[in-house]
C-alpha cells in the first residue's frame, strides 16, 4: 500500500496548542496560511491547522508525522495502520445500502446498494469516502460517485423511485418505512443477482435501522436477500460500504431533481421548509394537483398546505414511556 500524503482531522483547542508545542520543538519553520491559526513546514510534511478547527498534514512525511509525533503526542491514541486490529470488519466483503430523498418533498427516493471487499477498502482510504450527509457539495458528491462506481471489484446498483411510483406505493402500503424496506429489499436483490461479480461473496448486508421492528425490511426480502445476512443498526452509515451506498444515492437524487426541475422549468429545492411550500403552492395553482404530483411526495404535510386543506392534528407518539410530538 502507498504510504500515506495527506491526513485530516478535527483538533480540539487543547490538542492544538500541544501540536503548536511539538513542531516548535522540532524547529518547522512556520508561515501565514489564509483562515489557519498556525502553518508550520519542514522537510517533507505540511502541516496546517485552519480556525475551522481542521487540521491538515500533506506530504511524503505525513504518515510518520501521524505515526510518530501526532498520534502518540497529540491525540494519545495509535490508530494509523491498526485499522484492523481496531476494527476487524474492515476488510469483510459485504454489501451497504443507504436512501437519498427520503425528507425531500421535491424528488424521488433514491436506494443504493454498494458492495466492497479488501481491495475496495484500501483503494478509498484517505480519497473522502463518507456519509453523504456530512459533505455539503454536489460537486463533491459527484466525484465520489464515480470514484465509487469506477473502482476496481466494487460492484453497485441504484433502484430510483420516481415520485409517480412512489405516491402509488405509498397509497397501497400506508407508511414510508414500508417503501423504504421495499426499496431496501430490491436493493439487496439486484446485488445478490451479480454475486459472481463479487470476489469474494459477501457475508452480509447492512442497512440502518429506520424503523422500530427489523422485521420491516426482513420481511420485504426477495429470495436472493434471503441467502445472505442483514444486519440492521442505528448509524449504519458509519459503515464504509453504507457511506458509498449513501452517496450513490444522493447523487441519483440530486440529477434526477435536476431533470425534474428542468422539464417542468424550474429549479426544485431540496428538503422541506419555506422555500418548499412557496413553490409546491406555485406549481399547484398554475398546473394542477397532477403536475404537482408528479414532482413530490403527496403525503407530505406540504401537499395538503399548497391545496390550501386542513391538516391533520400531528399525533403523539409514546415510546419509552415519554410521550412527545411527532
Amino acid at each position: 500500500m502507498k504510504p500515506l500524503t495527506i491526513y485530516t482531522r478535527k483538533l480540539t483547542a487543547e490538542q492544538a496548542t500541544t501540536l503548536q508545542t511539538c513542531l516548535e520543538a522540532r524547529r518547522y519553520e512556520f508561515r501565514v496560511v489564509p483562515y489557519a491559526r498556525f502553518a508550520g513546514e519542514k522537510e517533507k510534511t505540511n502541516v496546517v491547522f485552519y480556525e475551522s478547527g481542521k487540521l491538515v498534514v500533506q506530504g511524503k512525511g505525513t504518515q510518520e508525522f501521524v505515526e510518530f509525533v501526532l498520534e502518540p503526542e497529540v491525540l494519545l491514541e495509535a490508530r494509523l495502520g491498526y485499522e484492523a486490529v481496531l476494527n476487524p470488519d474492515l476488510w469483510l466483503p459485504r454489501i451497504g445500502v443507504d436512501e437519498s430523498g427520503k425528507g425531500d418533498f421535491f424528488g424521488p427516493l433514491c436506494i443504493a446498494g454498494v458492495y466492497v471487499n479488501e481491495a475496495v477498502v484500501k483503494a478509498w482510504q484517505d480519497k473522502g469516502v463518507r456519509d453523504s450527509k456530512n459533505i455539503s457539495s454536489d460537486k463533491k458528491i459527484s466525484d465520489l460517485a464515480e470514484l465509487i462506481r469506477t473502482t476496481p471489484g466494487c460492484v453497485t446498483t441504484v433502484v430510483p423511485i420516481g415520485n409517480e411510483a412512489y405516491n402509488r406505493l405509498h397509497a397501497k402500503m400506508r407508511s414510508v418505512n414500508a417503501v423504504l424496506a421495499w426499496g431496501h429489499a430490491r436493493v439487496i436483490e439486484n446485488l445478490m443477482g451479480q454475486k459472481h461479480r463479487m470476489n469474494p461473496p459477501p457475508v452480509r448486508a447492512i442497512s440502518d435501522q429506520f424503523a422500530a421492528s427489523k422485521s420491516v425490511i426482513e420481511k420485504a426480502l426477495m429470495s436472493l436477500g434471503r441467502s445472505i445476512e442483514l444486519v440492521q443498526r442505528h448509524k449504519a452509515e458509519e459503515d464504509l460500504a453504507v457511506a458509498a451506498a449513501s452517496i450513490l444515492a444522493r447523487d441519483e437524487f440530486v440529477k434526477r431533481l435536476a431533470s425534474l426541475g428542468g422539464d417542468f422549468g424550474v429549479e426544485l429545492p431540496k428538503g422541506a421548509g419555506a422555500n418548499v411550500d412557496a413553490l409546491a403552492k406555485e406549481l399547484f395553482s398554475s398546473r394542477g394537483l397532477g403536475a404537482l404530483a408528479r414532482v413530490a411526495k403527496m403525503h407530505f404535510r406540504t401537499a395538503l398546505r399548497a391545496q390550501g386543506l386542513p391538516e391533520p392534528p400531528k399525533v403523539e407518539w409514546r415510546g419509552s414511556g415519554v410521550s412527545k410530538k411527532k
